[in-house]
């Protein structure tokens, strides 16, 4: 009985250290339940578009890269502004091969002459080419801003067409579910001897549409998240990767003349070509300067030892050099430049209209698309959820046909499906406003 006892106790023991452990261990389990969580959710937490555009202008290797032209143009600034490198000589000769008198003398009566000589150059040249060169710098910084401008509209673009998948692909689930609501209904009437059985088969047969719907949105939603990544140069997982922000209009847009004001005062692309033609104009003041004469100044010292005269054994000289420009006074470069004024101011009359083009197109797409939305928000979408069901409730206790409440069923889908699409499209517009515009004017 002792040793049974014993055993009983010790099997106890055993039992109560494993429950003491794994009590422990289920204490941790809602702790590491509760990170993973935390941290499944703050890797699903939707972007909005202030964070989306942050990542971009972070990440995109387009972007990224002309970043880098902006520095090389400064770089250039360095190099224009650089003086030109004197030159050092040396002359020797006289030096004695043979022995003299018996006596072995290799460096008597070597002549020795060090020189120095420096091109200076004159009429401001390296002040023109450093003007040039910031020059250069502002219209690479503009260039920057306009490819930026360029892509923020596709970025946009991309970041709309997630949201109207997103909303597509709510619709075709709420038609969905909606329409398996009037399945289950038709059933018990079917059961009942309410309806015939062609009625149910054409009834189960119509959800097939739905169920394309379905999927085809679910595939449209993947392919915005696909496309918006890729500008994101991201690797989020797709099914970890999502966006929010307000999916609708605003009925109210300022006049056209207001948006043509600030574009002009703000398109990139303009100052660009305006900036143009003050480089072009630098530049041609810089080749009417690289056709003047710059004189090369010369110093040297000497030591002769092998002169007669005692006075001339450490003699020092200097020297100018001027080029006769008989030939060539860069008569080339010269009215090159004075032809690029030209050409760039054609040019920024060209990009003057082309942004007023912009403007007056955009404006009237989003004008339009507006006057489409309206009436949709005012009294089309109320209208086809009263006729969807009110000719569902009059089928249901047999006032209308079955081809009828169909006819509402599409017409709600029709009418639903067209409102998403123009909200999408606003969006779209409002995005190539504001490219127009050179900056956000419709959020």
């Amino acid at each position: 009985m002792g040793i049974g006892r014993a055993i009983r106790l010790m099997r106890t023991e055993q039992a109560m250290f494993k429950f003491h452990h794994f009590s422990r261990g289920a204490g941790l389990l809602p702790g590491l339940l509760l990170a993973a969580t935390v941290a499944a959710w703050a890797q699903q937490t939707p972007l909005t578009w202030e964070q989306v555009r942050l990542r971009f202008e972070q990440n995109n290797p387009t972007l990224l890269a002309d970043q880098l032209s902006i520095e090389e143009s400064k770089a250039e600034e360095i190099t224009a502004f650089l003086r030109p490198n004197p030159t050092l000589g040396l002359t020797v000769d006289g030096t004695q091969i043979a022995p003299n008198k018996g006596v072995w003398q290799p460096f008597a009566g070597t002549f020795e002459s060090p020189s120095i000589s420096y091109l200076h150059e004159r009429r401001h040249k390296r002040e023109l080419r450093l003007e040039s060169a910031k020059k250069g710098t502002l219209i690479a910084e503009l260039s920057h801003a306009d490819l930026e401008r360029t892509l923020l509209f596709s970025l946009r673009s991309a970041f709309v067409s997630l949201l109207q998948a997103k909303s597509v692909l709510r619709l075709a689930k709420d038609n969905l579910i909606y329409y398996d609501h009037v399945l289950d209904i038709s059933r018990d009437r079917f059961h009942a001897g309410d309806i015939a059985q062609i009625d149910l088969d054409r009834l189960e047969l119509q959800r097939t549409q739905y169920e394309s719907d379905l999927q085809t949105a679910e595939v449209n939603l993947r392919t915005a998240k696909i496309q918006l990544l890729t500008l994101l140069n991201d690797r989020t997982p797709i099914e970890q990767f999502d966006v929010s922000g307000l999916f609708d209009f605003d009925e109210g847009l300022r006049v056209r003349e207001e948006f043509r004001q600030i574009a002009m005062d703000t398109r990139p692309d303009l100052k660009e070509a305006v900036e143009a033609v003050d480089k072009a104009q630098t530049d041609h003041k810089l080749a009417m300067a690289n056709g003047s004469t710059d004189p090369t100044l010369s110093a040297w010292y000497t030591h002769n030892s092998s002169t007669n005269n005692p006075f001339a054994v450490n003699t020092v000289g200097v020297s100018v050099s001027i080029p006769l420009r008989l030939f060539d006074r860069n008569q080339g470069e010269k009215l090159r430049t004075q032809l690029d004024i030209r050409r760039n101011e054609k040019l920024r009359e060209a990009a003057e209209a082309q942004v007023l083009s912009d403007v007056d197109s955009s404006y009237a797409l989003i004008d339009s698309t507006l006057k489409l939305l309206r009436p949709y928000k005012a009294k089309y979408l109320e209208q086809s959820v009263r006729v969807r069901d009110t000719i569902f409730f009059s089928y249901q206790h047999g006032g209308a046909s079955l081809l009828d409440f169909l006819n509402a069923e599409s017409e709600y889908r029709m009418v639903q499906l067209s409102y998403v699409n123009l909200v999408g499209s606003y969006l779209t517009a409002a995005a190539q406003l504001n490219q127009a515009v050179g900056r956000e004017v419709i959020p």
